[in-house]
């Protein structure tokens, strides 16, 4: 009987941008005034990436819906655009899907009306199992940059362990959640 290999590891930030363009984007950032501290702008990089990969490894779950991280995390999305030719070889080259991964600014709040709250919330959960699929469950350097997470942690009360083990299929709810 045959058994099936584990998939590969999921890439490093340094391995999707390479260390010279990683390198710049933490020192572009870690510089602006009011600027966290450098190792702070490499997790929120890490995070940046591991949204793209994911967008791209499943286009199908995932496409066109709303950006579940913090703002911080879409200023390095955009930067990287404006690199355009290592944004293409990102997108192509190097992301599982080998698809350029398009951007589209909507507020939360225009967003949020067109599907509807509950919507809204269970597209924001559809994240979580193919995340920590991809990376394991979120760590605490994860924790500040993804929305939905951070809600169920801090204001739901759950464990990262406990979010990591949510089942959030359409049937299943979510603990705490009324």
């Amino acid at each position: 009987m045959h058994t099936p290999a584990a998939p590969a590891p999921a890439p490093t930030a340094h391995e999707l941008l390479g260390s010279a363009l990683h390198d710049e984007v933490v020192a572009h950032f870690a510089a602006k005034p009011g600027a966290p501290a450098a190792s702070v702008v490499t997790h929120q990089v890490r995070e940046c990436l591991r949204y793209l990969y994911l967008v791209s490894r499943h286009p199908d779950r995932l496409g066109g819906l709303f950006l579940p991280v913090e703002q911080d995390i879409d200023e390095i999305w955009h930067y990287l655009i404006l690199q355009t030719h290592e944004y293409r070889d990102l997108c192509e080259q190097r992301l599982p899907g080998g698809h350029f991964i398009h951007h589209r600014s909507i507020s939360y709040d225009a967003y949020q009306a067109d599907p509807g709250r509950e919507t809204a919330a269970e597209e924001a959960l559809r994240w979580i199992p193919l995340y920590t699929a991809a990376f394991g469950p979120f760590d605490e350097d994860a924790l500040p940059h993804w929305t939905v997470v951070r809600f169920l942690h801090e204001e739901l009360d759950l464990s990262l362990a406990q979010i990591a083990a949510l089942d959030v299929g359409e049937q299943t709810p979510v603990p705490g959640a009324a």
